[in-house]
C-alpha cells in the first residue's frame, strides 16, 4: 500500500497504521453531489461537486477508565493523516474517561467492496427527469403558473475500519425535489416534494398537475379564527412529526424522567398503549426504496449514538407496533444504563397503519374540515410531553362535504405527535414522501395521512 494513496478505504487503512492509541475508528466519507434550480419556468443553475470527510475516533486506557478524543476535518489527503490522527490521540489523552465507553465492535464481516472505488453521481442522473421537467415548464407557462424549486442528488460513499479489524462499508444515494408553483401575483402559492434515490420514479408533470388544482382551490379565500379543527395531515407533515418524535425517543432521558416517554414514578412508557390505532412505527435498513446504512456510523457521541458502536449492526425495530411502544433508541452504553434493548436509530422511519385509503378518499368523507400541505419552523415547546409548535405553510383548504371549497389563513399549531397518535381518528395509506421541515437531515420516511378531530391551531399566522 502507497503511503501517499488518496484511494478512500487505503486512506482508512493507512490512518489505522499510523495510530498509537488503544484503539481507533476511521470513517471516511466520500461525497458527491448533483443539482438543479429553477425559477420562473426556467433553469438557472446547475452543478456537480465532490468532497471528501475523514473522521478519527482514538480511544486510550487509563486507570480511571477510556477516554476518546474525535477529530474530523475535510478535504483530507494522504499527507494530513498523520497530524490528524495525532490530534485525536491528544484530545483522548487529555479528555477524562468517556461516560459512554465499551469495547470497540468486533465479529462483524468484512465489506465484499470495502476496496472498491467510491460511488458517485452525476448530471447523467437527471438524464429522464430534466426533459420531463422542461414540459413542466411549458405547461406552467400556457396555465398561468410559474415553477420554482431545486433537485438534488447525494451519493456518500462512507468507509468504517477499526482496529478491532472492522472494514465496513456503505453507499448512500439521496435525492430530493422540492416544486413550489406561484400565480403571477405571487398571492397564491402550491407546493409539493419528493424523495428518491435515483430521480426515476418522480414526475415533474404530475407534480405541476398536483400544484395546478391547489393554486385553483385558492382562488377562492376564506378567513378563519384561531382554534381547533378536524385535520388532515398529509404524509408530509406526519413525517416531520414523527421524526422529531423519533429523535425525542432516548431511553436513557426517558429512563431520568426527562422526556415525553417517561413514566411517572420512574422507568419508560415501554408497552404503553399509544393509540388505538393499529400504528406501527419501524425503522428497517432493507425497506425497499428507503434503503439505508445497516450498521452504526457515528461520528460523534450523543444522547442517541456512541463513536465505540461504530460498525454495530443495525437491525429492523419496531419502536410502536399495534399502537403500543415497543422500543426507545439505545446505544450499548445506555441500554446497561437502563435495562432497555440496544436499538440503535435507524436512517429511515415508516409508520404502517393497515388501511389502504388514499389522502383524496379522505378527503372525500370530511363533513367539514381542513386540508393541510405542509409543516414548516417546528421547535420544541415542552420536552416533558413533546409538545411542539410551527406553523402550516403553502396552502390550507377548507373541507366542505367532501370537496375542497377555497383556501383558508395560514396558522401557528400547538401539538405533541405522541398526543397527536393517541387522538388520530383514521390513518391513510402509507407512501414514501419527503418530510418539508427536516429534509436536510432526515428524508427516507413513508407515513400516511393521519385524520386528527381537534388539531389546535393556536393562533392565525400572516405567512404564505
Amino acid at each position: 500500500m502507497s503511503a501517499r494513496s488518496n484511494k478512500p478505504h487505503e486512506i482508512v487503512e493507512r490512518a489505522l497504521e499510523l495510530s498509537r492509541a488503544d484503539g481507533c475508528v476511521v470513517i471516511a466519507d466520500e461525497h458527491s453531489t448533483a443539482n438543479l434550480r429553477w425559477a420562473g419556468n426556467a433553469l438557472t443553475t446547475n452543478g456537480v461537486t465532490r468532497g471528501r470527510s475523514l473522521t478519527v475516533v482514538a480511544t486510550v486506557d487509563g486507570k480511571e477508565g477510556t477516554a476518546s478524543g474525535v477529530v474530523s476535518r475535510a478535504a483530507v489527503t494522504a499527507d494530513d493523516l498523520e497530524p490528524l490522527v495525532r490530534a485525536a490521540e491528544a484530545a483522548a489523552r487529555s479528555a477524562g474517561p468517556a461516560e459512554d465507553a465499551q469495547p470497540l465492535v468486533t465479529g462483524v464481516p468484512e465489506a465484499p467492496d470495502f476496496t472498491d472505488v467510491p460511488a458517485e453521481t452525476s448530471s447523467a442522473v437527471f438524464a429522464d427527469f430534466a426533459p420531463a421537467l422542461g414540459e413542466a415548464f411549458a405547461r406552467a407557462r400556457a396555465g398561468g403558473r410559474e415553477l420554482y424549486g431545486f433537485a438534488n442528488h447525494e451519493l456518500v460513499s462512507t468507509y468504517v475500519g477499526t482496529s478491532t479489524g472492522l472494514r465496513l462499508r456503505h453507499d448512500q444515494p439521496t435525492g430530493t425535489l422540492e416544486l413550489n408553483a406561484k400565480s403571477p401575483d405571487r398571492t397564491r402559492s402550491a407546493w409539493a416534494g419528493r424523495s428518491t434515490r435515483d430521480f426515476k420514479d418522480v414526475d415533474p408533470g404530475a407534480l405541476d398537475a398536483e400544484l395546478a388544482v391547489r393554486l385553483g382551490w385558492a382562488e377562492r379565500r376564506v378567513d378563519l379564527p384561531a382554534g381547533r379543527y378536524e385535520t388532515l395531515l398529509p404524509p408530509t407533515a406526519v413525517a416531520d412529526l414523527l421524526i422529531y418524535q423519533l429523535w425525542s425517543a432516548s431511553g436513557r432521558d426517558a429512563a431520568e424522567g426527562r422526556t415525553v416517554f417517561s413514566k411517572p414514578g420512574g422507568g419508560t412508557r415501554v408497552g404503553e398503549k399509544l393509540t388505538d390505532l393499529p400504528l406501527t412505527l419501524r425503522s428497517d435498513p432493507n425497506e425497499p426504496g428507503l434503503e439505508c446504512a445497516p450498521f452504526v456510523v457515528a461520528h460523534s457521541s450523543g444522547g442517541d449514538q456512541s463513536v465505540f458502536d461504530n460498525g454495530l449492526p443495525v437491525a429492523p425495530t419496531e419502536w410502536i407496533a399495534d399502537g403500543r411502544l415497543e422500543h426507545l433508541t439505545t446505544t450499548r452504553h445506555s441500554a446497561g444504563l437502563t435495562g432497555l434493548p440496544v436499538a440503535p436509530a435507524g436512517g429511515n422511519l415508516i409508520l404502517d397503519g393497515g388501511q389502504d385509503r388514499s389522502l383524496e378518499d379522505m378527503v372525500a368523507s370530511t363533513g367539514r374540515g381542513l386540508l393541510l400541505t405542509c409543516l414548516w419552523y417546528i421547535r420544541e415547546v415542552d420536552p416533558a410531553t413533546l409538545l411542539l409548535t410551527g406553523l402550516t405553510r403553502d396552502g390550507v383548504y377548507l373541507v366542505e362535504n367532501g370537496q375542497v371549497t377555497g383556501q383558508v389563513n395560514n396558522f401557528r399549531f400547538n401539538e405533541s405527535p405522541v398526543d397527536l397518535l393517541g387522538r388520530a381518528a383514521e390513518a391513510g395509506r402509507t407512501e414514501k414522501t419527503l418530510p418539508r421541515e427536516w429534509s436536510d437531515w432526515f428524508t427516507r420516511t413513508a407515513m400516511p395521512a393521519l385524520r386528527v378531530p381537534d388539531f389546535n391551531m393556536s393562533s392565525v399566522s400572516q405567512g404564505v
